[in-house]
């Protein structure tokens, strides 16, 4: 008589879109709510305290909070003890995974875009697991919407650009890309500002998309003194691109 196969499970990267819990795709919500654990992203303070932008949008969802497991890693640029929790947390994926179970994990946006679940691809891929990513929002597509402009249209190249370097950079960027779309853009607007009043440039600002504290802005004067949070950007269409 043949041994019976192991039981194993199914892994998902579930992509949550960029706030609003409504913008979540059909697909990933099934899967979430098929799923027997979930796996979310979070971070941990200088203080201590903790905090998840993915927690938020799964209570949205109406998901029960007994199956949520939270991975929180410090705000660090080294990247050490980051790296250490996607390991920790891939053999925790895996375990279940090996017992049966279905599994997911989070990310806000897309989870092929600046994610946290690239990092736990990466082992899924070189322990030879399947897995099944489901696309989401990314949140560059709803600042157009939501300042509903275009974020390109006919032969327009669009940049997507992390944490510009230097007004030089960006007068580059300007010359070559119809749409450039700066993230993590905290130091970015020293940059931005003689661009945008040189005529170089129309800015869209947004932060928080989705959520009650959606903020956007079409004037960089009224960011003055502003703390720009993580989950903000800027889509810059250019006036210098031919």
């Amino acid at each position: 008589m043949a041994p019976t196969p192991a039981p194993t499970g199914k892994i998902y990267g579930v992509s949550l879109g960029p706030g609003d819990p409504e913008l979540i795709t059909v697909k990933g919500l099934w899967a979430l709510q098929r799923a027997d654990l979930i796996y979310y992203p979070g971070s941990v303070q200088a203080d201590g305290q903790q905090s998840s932008y993915s927690l938020g949008i799964l209570r949205e969802l109406g998901l029960a909070e007994a199956k949520m497991r939270g991975l929180f890693l410090p705000m660090r640029t080294d990247r050490t003890a980051a790296l250490q929790g996607y390991e920790q947390v891939f053999y925790h994926i895996k375990a279940d995974y090996e017992a049966g179970r279905t599994v997911a994990f989070v990310s806000e946006g897309d989870s092929t875009f600046y994610s946290t679940f690239a990092y736990l691809l990466a082992h899924l891929h070189e322990h030879q697991l399947p897995v099944e990513i489901i696309a989401g929002v990314p949140s560059f597509l709803l600042a157009t919407a939501a300042h509903q402009v275009p974020l390109a249209v006919l032969r327009e190249k669009v940049a997507v650009i992390p944490l510009l370097a230097s007004v030089a950079a960006l007068e580059g960027y300007l010359r070559e890309f119809e749409t450039v779309v700066l993230i993590k853009v905290r130091g970015a607007l020293d940059y931005v500002r003689p661009a945008v009043a040189a005529g170089h440039a129309t800015a869209y600002y947004a932060e928080r998309l989705g959520t009650p504290a959606q903020y956007l802005t079409t004037d960089l004067g009224e960011l003055a003194g502003r703390e720009l949070p993580y989950f903000s950007l800027l889509i810059l269409k250019s006036l210098l691109c031919n």
